[in-house]
């Protein structure tokens, strides 16, 4: 198994990467997120999956581990495949996926395109105990917190923060405080902002 690939970066759009490592060259297929965390830089390291199958021999990479993990676990699902997880991750941040698998949100996992109903209820029932356990969540701030989190995040859209610079203050701000109210979590966020 390839663990990751480290190299210059060669070519990349937003679904691929070529790495050459020691005259080597490797396509990697990525997803958005990791190619909106892609440092400016030539030289880079990408942690990678290597799927295998009858016809191709596929590496997909991620710049941070916790998006590969979240791709296996995707991958563990039936009627998932590669692309559908590498599709998920496009559409939805990790942290999005691991919230709405812990708190049993099929509308948000439905909202991807190519997921109907019965495959975002079969990736929250196969997949819902394993992120609570792996992320060391608990179901009952997960569902509260979670709400309280998305009133906070589309009041501060409103009044006119930058959507990403938001979500990393209010996702500090509740897990500092996993009981915080939405007045709470706004206030705290408007002194961090």
């Amino acid at each position: 198994m390839i663990a990751h690939l480290q190299g210059k970066l060669v070519e990349k759009s937003p679904t691929q990467l070529v790495i050459d490592c020691g005259g080597v060259g490797y396509e990697v297929h990525i997803s958005l997120h990791t190619y909106s965390l892609l440092p400016a830089t030539d030289f880079i390291k990408v942690f990678t999956y290597l799927q295998i199958k009858e016809d191709a021999h596929t590496i997909f990479g991620f710049v941070e581990k916790s998006e590969r993990e979240i791709f296996k676990l995707l991958l563990s699902v039936s009627g998932i495949g590669a692309g559908i997880a590498r599709t998920m991750l496009s559409s939805l941040d990790p942290k999005q996926i691991t919230n709405a698998i812990a708190s049993g949100d099929v509308g948000t996992i439905q909202s991807i395109k190519g997921i109907g109903s019965k495959t975002a209820q079969r990736v929250i029932l196969d997949l819902k105990e394993k992120v609570l356990k792996l992320y060391d969540l608990d179901e009952v701030s997960m569902s509260q917190s979670n709400t309280n989190r998305d009133e906070a995040l589309s009041a501060l859209e409103v009044l006119g923060f930058v959507k990403k610079a938001s979500e990393k203050v209010i996702d500090k701000i509740v897990k500092e405080d996993p009981d915080a109210s939405v007045e709470s979590i706004i206030k705290q966020a408007l002194k961090s902002l």
